[in-house]
């Protein structure tokens, strides 16, 4: 157990036209804290494309926990909580609605994330932002009790 996936949504980030941050902020974090990353996704902001992912890791017990970052804005192309609430079998309601708490004591902002997170089978998922600068914030924030979950959600507490 530990195994971590990341996806990032961008399109740009998958056309090659912007790096990535995000999503190499989330390896930085969850390597730090004894996790290992066993992918690494940048796909476009595409619901099918990031359901069908995410199915795909949770179903081949690829990762105990997946994390995506970006799609979870108010933009026209912005899909990753549809796309997540189309594979999960149980939401998780408390992560999404504490990491808008926490941001929201630093930016207002905050409250236009519309981040999901729930199980598939053992499988926690989580939004994550688009912003390498809020990932690290929300990630550290919730990153013991979302463990926890994992471990609920394996069988192992």
């Amino acid at each position: 157990m530990k195994r971590v996936a990341i996806i990032t949504s961008s399109d740009t980030g998958y056309r090659g036209e912007r790096e990535d941050l995000s999503g190499p902020a989330i390896r930085e974090i969850v390597e730090k804290n004894g996790y290992e990353v066993v992918s690494e996704d940048v796909l476009p902001d595409d619901r099918k494309m990031l359901s069908e992912r995410m199915a795909e890791i949770a179903d081949s017990g690829t990762a105990e926990l997946i994390l995506t970052t970006g799609g979870a804005g108010c933009g026209p192309e912005d899909c990753t909580p549809e796309a997540t609430m189309e594979v999960v079998d149980r939401p998780l309601l408390g992560i999404p609605e504490g990491m808008r708490a926490h941001m929201l004591t630093l930016t207002k902002r905050a409250m236009l994330n519309r981040a999901a997170a729930g199980i598939r089978g053992n499988v926690v998922i989580v939004n994550l932002p688009g912003k390498a600068g809020a990932v690290k914030e929300c990630l550290g924030y919730i990153l013991p009790e979302v463990m926890h979950a994992v471990e609920v959600a394996q069988g192992i507490k």
